[in-house]
């Protein structure tokens, strides 16, 4: 077992020396998640501003379901998704099951409740003459909604953010339905769970670096952006 000081400079030298089978991890865990974000994120936005602006029936136990779907433990959509695209399952005949399209599917289903909850409270703190003054001044509805999402970036934006984060951080649904295979499944989170388990720590660690590092820079790019609405404001 390797030492914490010679673990960490390890870490340090894989990530300075460009170590192909750790930066294939990295490239995998972006590849995927930012691919279930950019497919999650259009419809979220529709579901929450017709939350936000349509009166129908059940629309407070939606709210409510999304609300509470962002509790749910990955291990949970991890395990629901292997029942459901295993061999003996409804879906099993699409072979998905250790692929990344699976992990996708899994981190859309996370990420999808925190970018629809989030969402609707941005535009609910919004104001709601923006879209009647669209519509009044003959704008077609999906203009208007636009036109709503622009006024409401700001915090759409850290609803972007967060459901990203989310994602890019979660082991329970990658590691089942994707199997953690090298080079094809294994993405950061299960890379940095086999590694410790296995008592090799450096390429955790420098797994754990990337993470951080990317956490930091999301929330000063978050920061920034929100720093310059208050400035126009």
């Amino acid at each position: 077992m390797e030492s914490l000081t010679e673990a960490s400079l390890q870490a340090i030298y894989l990530l300075a020396t460009g170590d192909r089978a750790l930066w294939a991890i990295i490239g995998i865990s972006f590849s995927v998640s930012l691919r279930a974000i950019l497919i999650a994120t259009p419809f979220a936005l529709v579901i929450a501003f017709l939350l936000t602006y349509q009166k129908f029936p059940g629309r407070r136990l939606l709210i409510a379901l999304f609300n509470t779907a962002l509790s749910i433990p990955a291990v949970v959509v991890g395990l629901t998704l292997y029942m459901v695209l295993s061999r003996a399952g409804p879906l099993g005949d699409l072979k998905l099951l250790f692929t990344q399209n699976a992990m996708i599917i899994g981190q859309i289903i996370l990420c999808f409740p925190i970018l629809v909850a989030m969402g609707h409270s941005a535009l609910q703190a919004g104001d709601r003459r923006v879209f009647e003054t669209a519509i009044t001044l003959g704008a077609k509805p999906w203009r208007a909604m636009f036109t709503v999402i622009h006024e409401a970036r700001f915090g759409l934006t850290a609803a972007l953010v967060a459901g990203f984060g989310r994602i890019i951080a979660e082991v329970g649904s990658s590691m089942m339905v994707g199997g953690n295979i090298l080079n094809h499944t294994r993405n950061i989170p299960t890379a940095i769970a086999l590694e410790t388990s296995r008592g090799f720590f450096a390429q955790g660690i420098a797994l754990g670096i990337v993470l951080l590092l990317l956490a930091l820079t999301l929330n000063l790019l978050l920061a920034s952006i929100q720093g310059k609405g208050e400035i126009k404001a």
